[in-house]
């Protein structure tokens, strides 16, 4: 349905971004595909969004169609072993991570508290605490814009990297080739989690790494760890609106990896590809939790309306009518001071959507 004016700073975690040139909501798949022929069909510009967790709009706006993709159900079907679990691409993210664990079904749980919609997950391969959407994506349909008729893709099709995917690599300034319809997880039954493989997590329940725990457990846990982080939405918690982290960790040559002090945190990626911790980066480089608030080193930057937040410095957060130009000067400080400091240039994980670093 069609809406006359919409700021879309109202659709974004992060609160910024201008009004879009024309909004239409989306409930159903039919309806999903009916309005993106017709944009395409008039030649406009698309954006795509749903829980706008994962972009940062410009203060100008969009000029062309903004279609926010509003379609929910998730849907059960006995596998070989298996559940298989169909959620459609609007469905509240972490409301599926819920839905898994109340009903006994192991593999998400690690990815409790992202926010978002469910169709976004395959885009980016979101990932925290060990655990990426790869692990246990059986497949994707989703409307191909090119060919004009829907496509479904195996796990292996959509050529999953580290917060990337094919999905992301045919996705231009927010406007993809293929829009998501649905999702489907291949989950395993019995309750208990798939194996807790990040430290921190295990450590928090007492657990050595690749052990396994209740999965109502993990995400208990997984929900405290990111809510003390501040990576959990709460409207009255300044340090939430955010695009959870701004920067992905950078994967670099072991040899650049070798050149940081020791206590650098690196994890094999790959052969000879080595990937860093950003947090600790930023950190290292001067910018520590709430840099850019008020009394501050960076509060030149924005005023004191966009910080690091106070819980983790890959969070850029809006203090309270920050734009989206304060969000990138606090962004390109950091991102500068890290190249200055090590040499490494940090990446933007959110889509800049008319706007840039």
């Amino acid at each position: 349905m069609p809406v006359s004016l919409q700021l879309l700073s109202s659709l974004t975690t992060t609160a910024v971004g201008g009004p879009a040139g024309r909004y239409l909501e989306a409930g159903t798949e039919a309806e999903i595909v009916a309005a993106v022929r017709a944009a395409d069909a008039a030649g406009e510009d698309l954006l795509i969004l749903a829980g706008g967790s994962n972009l940062v709009v410009a203060d100008a706006g969009y000029p062309g169609t903004v279609l926010r993709i509003a379609s929910t159900g998730l849907q059960e079907h006995a596998g070989d072993g298996h559940v298989l679990l169909t959620v459609q691409a609007g469905h509240p993210w972490d409301q599926v991570v819920a839905h898994a664990v109340e009903r006994g079904l192991s593999g998400l749980e690690a990815l409790s508290g992202i926010p978002g919609s469910t169709g976004a997950t395959p885009v980016q391969n979101v990932g925290a605490y060990g655990a990426d959407v790869s692990q246990t994506l059986e497949g994707v349909r989703a409307w191909d814009r090119v060919a004009g008729a829907v496509r479904t893709f195996t796990n292996a099709d959509l050529g999953f990297g580290y917060r990337d995917s094919l999905l992301k690599r045919t996705t231009t300034n927010g406007s993809p080739r293929y829009v998501v319809l649905t999702v489907t997880f291949r989950l395993e039954a019995g309750g208990l989690s798939a194996p807790v493989a990040y430290a921190e997590l295990a450590r928090a329940l007492g657990l050595a790494p690749g052990e396994r725990a209740a999965a109502a457990d993990v995400r208990r846990e997984v929900l405290r760890l990111r809510a003390g982080k501040g990576m959990v939405l709460d409207p009255a918690d300044r340090d939430t609106f955010s695009t959870g982290s701004f920067f992905t960790n950078p994967v670099v040559p072991a040899a650049v990896a070798a050149s940081l002090p020791d206590d650098a945190p690196n994890y094999p990626a790959g052969e000879g590809l080595v990937k860093l911790s950003a947090a600790w980066l930023i950190d290292r480089s001067g910018f520590g939790k709430g840099y850019g608030l008020p009394g501050s080193a960076g509060e030149h930057l924005a005023g004191g309306r966009a910080s690091l937040s106070t819980k983790h410095t890959l969070a850029i957060t809006n203090r309270g009518g920050a734009t989206a130009a304060d969000i990138l000067a606090v962004a390109r400080a950091v991102r500068s001071g890290v190249a200055e400091r090590f040499g490494i240039e940090l990446h933007n994980e959110p889509l800049l959507i008319g706007c840039a670093l």
